[in-house]
């Protein structure tokens, strides 16, 4: 169980590092495109820092889902019989 998640855990972190170096390339190579305001007066670059939260906050809980170990829950509730 612990090498699935820890297989688990370094597959998030690829995504989300592929993510997040999405953002930095995009700021070193073309930074004119994080200054586009697409929504509301509000550019890329600020949309794309809140997405980088919201998304590592979903993989936290992705990871936390898939990780639970179902086979404590049954001991701790027969334990409580």
């Amino acid at each position: 169980m612990e090498a699935h998640n820890a297989r688990l855990g370094f597959i998030l972190f690829v995504i989300y590092s592929l993510f997040y170096g999405t953002f930095v390339l995009l700021n070193a190579i073309a930074p004119e495109i994080m200054e586009v305001k697409p929504v509301a007066g509000i550019n890329v670059a600020i949309l794309y820092g809140f997405s980088l939260i919201a998304f590592a906050l979903v993989l936290a809980l992705v990871y936390g889902v898939m990780c639970r170990d179902e086979g404590s829950e049954t001991a701790d509730s027969e334990g409580q019989k």
